[in-house]
């Protein structure tokens, strides 16, 4: 019963205000949306430039998205009930947080699309940041598919004052070809470090070259300098 709420009222807000305030403040662009599967679960995994990323993903996607937010966001009092009530997960990030974990499986298994940053916070339009091992310990414990996906033009929006300027944003969204990790369920450090890796790389490739960061040719060759200096 509870389920069916959440999932009545994620629809209602998706297909009012969410849709009203992507269609005054931007203009969108989507290429590669068939490569989401139509249903069962999926993981979503996209770069995080800025705070409109989520409404515009939720507002893109044609399934119902259980997004993992950070629990700073739902410790605010109104703006925690609003995010529990859409039914998104809080997660206590750059730790393990079992029971966020817990939760993100649960809604893979009862075939949800599972949205998650796998950054764990926003890059500003600086490009691609390292990827935290949340991500690929969920794919590899659950073998769910992983849908890739970039998002670009986002990165000067200030919210809320440009939330109603009239088509004022040009944002593309990109989305990859689906693909999985070896399902285990005692993924070691290594196999953790190179599911990481393939996720990030897998966003990298979709985004313009500027945008990926320490995923890009340069910052490969930044991170082995470093590496060799210490």
């Amino acid at each position: 019963m509870l389920e069916r709420l959440i999932t009545l009222f994620y629809w209602l807000n998706v297909r009012t205000w969410v849709t009203l305030v992507i269609w005054f403040a931007a203009r969108l662009k989507v290429d590669g949306l068939a490569n989401l599967p139509r249903s069962g679960p999926v993981i979503l995994v996209s770069n995080h430039f800025n705070l409109g990323d989520p409404p515009v993903l939720t507002y893109v996607l044609p399934r119902r998205i259980v997004w993992m937010a950070k629990q700073e966001l739902f410790d605010t009092p109104v703006i925690g009930w609003l995010f529990r009530a859409f039914g998104l997960i809080p997660v206590r990030r750059f730790e393990g947080d079992l029971k966020a974990l817990r939760k993100a499986q649960g809604a893979l298994k009862r075939g949800h699309v599972l949205g998650m940053f796998p950054e764990g916070t926003r890059s500003a339009g600086k490009g691609l940041g390292e990827g935290e091992p949340g991500t690929a310990f969920i794919a590899l414990r659950t073998g769910a598919p992983i849908v890739p996906v970039a998002i670009w033009g986002t990165e000067g929006i200030k919210l809320p004052r440009d939330a109603f300027r009239f088509h004022g944003s040009r944002i593309t969204v990109r989305f990859g070809q689906p693909f999985a990790l070896p399902e285990t369920k005692r993924a070691t450090k290594e196999q953790i470090a190179a599911g990481t890796r393939e996720i990030m790389e897998k966003i990298a490739e979709l985004l313009p070259a500027k945008y990926a960061g320490v995923y890009g040719a340069s910052g490969h060759d930044e991170a082995a300098a470093a590496k060799q200096e210490g």
